[in-house]
């Protein structure tokens, strides 16, 4: 279909289009990890799920990406631009449910403003559950993932069995899915996370 630039305070951010929204079922908007792209395998999966089940999908580049920085920066800016977006994108399919996701930083995006903007539902793709490696106890951010759910959100969560994150508990989300064999990384296994969201999404729409 297409993309469209979206002007934030941030800066310009870039949506990748698939779906017609005069007949969409529902808007799924995902977006890259820190220093990615929205050419990840595993957003292209969650695509491929989405517009088979009659959704529309916009797969979004972040202000800094788009500026060429690979750190996101401060996260209420990250956030308050993030809100920006989803007010735009859903002018394009009016009146349908809201579904929002993504990969590692942008999984955290998702859970962090679902309840701003208003989104059914979640799925957040390696999830980066805490800091990787160390022998200290190191800090979790299962509370995104709960305060998603704690205001009315499901959420799925897509990790890989070997992720150095670390893998969300089953009561963090609605539904916990591990990839055997998958790293943070999440490129193998497409088939999987089709059928994991597949099988998921429809029962929250």
């Amino acid at each position: 279909m297409g993309g469209v630039e979206i002007i934030t305070e941030a800066g310009v951010a870039r949506a990748e289009l698939d779906g017609d929204g005069a007949t969409a079922r529902f808007l799924l908007a995902l977006t890259h990890g820190a220093g990615g792209s929205v050419e990840a395998p595993d957003l292209l999966a969650v695509r491929d799920a989405a517009l088979r089940l009659g959704g529309m999908v916009a797969r979004v580049t972040q202000p800094y990406r788009i500026r060429g920085a690979r750190a996101p920066g401060s996260a209420a800016r990250q956030d308050a631009a993030w809100a920006e977006i989803v007010i735009a994108l859903r002018k394009l399919a009016p009146g349908v449910p809201f579904v929002q996701g993504g990969r590692s930083n942008g999984a955290r995006v998702a859970c962090r403003t679902a309840v701003a903007v208003g989104a059914r539902a979640v799925i957040a793709l390696a999830f980066p559950l805490r800091p990787p490696g160390g022998a200290a106890p190191r800090p979790t951010r299962a509370g995104e993932l709960r305060a998603a759910r704690a205001g009315g959100a499901a959420v799925l969560v897509v990790n890989g069995e070997r992720d150095p994150f670390g893998i969300p508990d089953s009561g963090d989300a609605d539904r916990v899915v591990v990839v055997p064999r998958e790293t943070h990384a999440l490129r193998g296994h497409r088939a999987e996370i089709v059928e994991a969201v597949a099988g998921w999404l429809p029962t929250v729409i």
